[in-house]
């Protein structure tokens, strides 16, 4: 993530210190806030296919327990290790405390390659992963809670759910112990684009804000920005579907095999069904083909939205960015030299570790809803609807006028769950976007979003840990 010289779970130690300055906490509890709390290490063997036995390397990290239970996905991937592990797991400490998600941060890894096993060998791996975590009290819907990550999605989360279940028969609130659930085991309906749509409430409040439109030269607002996406996987896909919506124009979009670009815009969708039909994004019909991906980084545009992989944005290349304000959607896409460039240039860097939170807060939806036993807008969709027909008929009565049914169906519409989890994710990105603002306005010399982001996050954690009265 950082230099070759920094370990990953090092160089989010870097910018925590970097931070750190900023605050007024205690040595010691900077320390603790700084520590994972609790590291397992585990392996187990598995009976393949083909009758070998093979034993597998994982790892659950819970980073803090100032507020429990420890929230964090599960990946599978050749890459896993401990010490990356646990920098992810401090990230959601971090991430969960500026989103005001009342969780600490936690991960989970284990070191396989997905692609390589049968959907059965991946059902037993899961599951014994799901026992070996229950044996030791590593999850549960009060004690830690996994959701998806690279190489995991809905279908090892309802495995992960049913092997827990069996192992705790009646555990009233069993379904709450892993989020990211299909909507038939307890799922939430909004899931699969949050992540997306976080991206893009960040972003807009960023926009929306006079001050920090002026220092950067554009003018307030979404609407007539040029945008430029990185990766057209689900979080890239969303991010430019709800840029595009708002008024936005998505100039180019990037994916390994190189990049596309039309000044008068791109569907997402189009683009997306293009790939799908050809294989490649290229020769997309009134397009121009760019052929090293890396370049569209380098475009004249007001946003660019890096949706893929780690350090796309270093030393080499931070200088050749032309791009006013730069999102973060994807995890560590800019390495701390790169922050450093943009500072000087007076860029705008909107940090991952909040501007992605996006799945973490809906996951804490789905808990939520997972513990109370019932769907968003059963109790009160029908009710409002009823209210404002009875409204709206009052109101043309009175008037002697008619609303048009397009309006009519917008005033009518009682809110469904998506809705709902649309609107607190919405709320979610606006207040946390506005606090970081904040701090960074109070401290003119804190150098950058990130940095402020970090003392936002030290702040509340260290706040939990005073309140409890850990340090007497």
């Amino acid at each position: 993530m950082s230099n070759s010289t920094y370990s990953f779970f090092q160089s989010v130690e870097r910018s925590f210190d970097k931070a750190a300055e900023f605050t007024t906490w205690d040595k010691g509890l900077l320390e603790q806030i700084k520590a994972c709390n609790s590291v397992y290490s585990m392996r187990f063997p598995v009976k393949m296919d083909d009758g070998r036995i093979e034993v597998i390397e994982a790892y659950r990290v819970q980073h803090s327990q100032h507020k429990t239970p420890c929230k964090g996905g599960i990946r599978f991937s050749d890459e896993v290790n401990q010490d990356e592990v646990m920098a992810l797991a401090s990230l959601m400490t971090y991430k969960c405390a500026i989103v005001n998600v009342p969780f600490g941060g936690g991960k989970g890894g284990l070191k396989i390659n997905p692609k390589k096993y049968s959907a059965y060998e991946l059902e037993k791996i899961t599951r014994r992963y799901t026992a070996e975590l229950v044996k030791k009290n590593f999850i549960g819907p009060g004690i830690d809670v996994p959701a998806p990550d690279y190489g995991t999605g809905e279908r090892e989360m309802a495995w992960i759910v049913d092997t827990y279940q069996s192992l705790k028969p009646g555990e009233i609130d069993s379904a709450g112990c892993v989020t990211g659930k299909p909507i038939t085991q307890g799922g939430v309906r909004g899931r699969k684009e949050a992540t997306g749509l976080g991206v893009f409430f960040g972003i807009r409040e960023v926009c929306n804000m006079p001050s920090v439109m002026q220092k950067l030269g554009l003018a307030v607002g979404v609407e007539g920005k040029t945008v430029v996406v990185q990766g057209l996987g689900n979080v890239g896909y969303h991010s430019a579907k709800f840029f595009r919506e708002a008024g936005a124009k998505v100039i180019a979009i990037a994916e390994y095999e190189g990049a596309i670009y039309n000044e008068a815009g791109l569907h997402e969708d189009e683009v997306f069904q293009h790939r799908k039909a050809t294989g490649s994004i290229l020769n997309f019909p009134g397009a121009t083909n760019i052929a090293k991906s890396m370049e569209a980084l380098e475009l004249p545009c007001d946003i660019l939205i890096p949706a893929a992989l780690e350090n796309v944005i270093n030393a080499s290349n931070a200088d050749r960015v032309q791009a006013k304000i730069i999102g973060e959607a994807a995890n560590g896409p800019l390495t701390p030299d790169a922050d450093e460039i943009f500072v000087k240039k007076g860029t705008l860097v909107v940090p991952d570790m909040y501007l992605n939170a996006g799945g973490v807060t809906v996951s804490y939806f789905e808990w939520l809803k997972n513990l109370s036993h019932v769907r968003y807008g059963r109790m009160e969709k029908r009710f409002t609807e009823n209210m404002n027909t009875h409204i709206l008929g009052q109101i043309e009565d009175l008037t002697g006028k008619k609303v048009s049914q397009a309006e009519r169906n917008v005033i009518m519409h009682g809110p469904d769950e998506v809705d709902l989890v649309h609107s607190g994710l919405e709320e979610t990105m606006i207040t946390a976007t506005r606090e970081i603002m904040s701090i960074w306005e109070a401290n003119p010399s804190i150098p950058d979003m990130r940095t402020a982001a970090y003392v936002c996050a030290i702040n509340k954690v260290g706040v939990s840990y005073t309140e409890l009265g850990i340090f007497p």
